[in-house]
């Protein structure tokens, strides 16, 4: 074996032994744990070499090191093949999704169930709902002054918003704007809908005016609020287990979390590589995500939004690779019509 592939081994055997241990890893460690056939002394040479590329670096003045994020980056370019979920794993996230109708709720089960698998912070933005259309609209009467609007879109989606009335309305009365407003909707996407809703309802009389004004504008928020970008999360708890891995930085880290827009840039920024996921290591996520990595997948109509997890550098990547694009794909599977 030539020096060049046997380092990448070196570095390989480094990065799995650091990730699972959490400790430095020195070269009799090496030479015990991975069979490279050769002695603690070529390791050593090795690790050298590997120490001058800037791949990993001695954290104090043991003879143990550790991957930089150069180094992570260059054991995640080298992963040859994303392993698939074991059959337990794959039977697991297709009961639980599938046994969601509700897109709302299926996110929320899909973040948690992301961060049980990788032990991370599992991030999903909502589906983006440019390419959907409007399938159906139901105005339920509460109270002769309150109706709930309830919105369905082709992705599945559902939204509902309770709708305080000026006046009385009739079931009569209601079951009429309903049908105006579907009939103006339905098959079309949530842009060119909500640019009807006001014509829909020209030929209205003029005592159901204030009516049929109070139901356009709650049936347009509900079609604006699929357009939005916004973040599920789940398995914040998992970040608060890595403190040793972050030092004093985890606090900026949380705070971006609950921020979002620096996340929501970050996941519009990622592009897919070969093997169907993005991954940013370190340094390559600017200001207070730089010290974690993010792996992500594009997901549903478009294949526009992103579904990831957040953790520390020290990261089980070919897993976590295997995961998220594992459950991008199921995903994609519900809500692509």
């Amino acid at each position: 074996m030539t020096e060049q592939p046997r380092r990448l081994q070196v570095l390989q055997a480094i990065v799995e032994d650091y990730v699972a241990l959490s400790e430095p890893v020195g070269s009799k460690a090496i030479v015990e744990r991975h069979a490279l056939g050769v002695s603690s002394a070529t390791v050593r040479n090795d690790m050298a070499a590997l120490e001058e590329e800037g791949l990993i670096v001695a954290p104090h003045t043991s003879a143990g090191r550790v991957p930089t994020d150069k180094g992570y980056r260059v054991f995640v370019d080298r992963i040859s093949e994303v392993k698939p979920l074991s059959p337990a794993e794959r039977r697991a996230v297709q009961a639980l999704l599938d046994s969601e109708q509700d897109t709302e709720h299926m996110m929320e089960a899909t973040v948690r169930l992301l961060a049980q698998l990788t032990h991370q912070v599992a991030v999903a933005q909502f589906p983006h709902e440019d390419g959907s259309t409007v399938r159906h609209l139901e105005l339920v009467s509460l109270t002769p002054t309150r109706v709930l609007a309830v919105l369905i879109l082709s992705t599945g989606r559902v939204d509902q918003r309770v709708v305080p009335l000026e006046r009385l309305v009739a079931e009569d009365d209601l079951a009429a704007l309903r049908l105006l407003l579907l009939q103006a909707m339905i098959g079309r996407g949530a842009g060119q809908a909500a640019a009807l809703l006001d014509a829909a309802v020209t030929g209205v009389r003029p005592e159901q005016r204030p009516t049929a004004d109070a139901l356009v504008g709650a049936v347009r928020s509900l079609l604006e609020a699929g357009r939005q970008d916004r973040i599920v999360m789940a398995g914040t708890a998992n970040l608060a287990r890595s403190t040793g891995d972050f030092g004093a930085s985890i606090g900026p880290i949380l705070e971006a979390l609950e921020e979002q827009v620096v996340l929501l840039r970050l996941l519009t920024e990622m592009e897919q590589d070969a093997h169907g996921v993005s991954v940013r290591i370190g340094s390559e996520n600017a200001g207070s995500l730089a010290d974690t990595s993010v792996v992500a997948a594009a997901y549903g109509p478009g294949a526009v939004a992103k579904v990831g997890v957040v953790g520390p550098t020290r990261m089980d990547y070919p897993g976590t690779m295997a995961s998220v694009r594992a459950i991008a794909r199921y995903l994609s599977r519900i809500l692509t019509p």
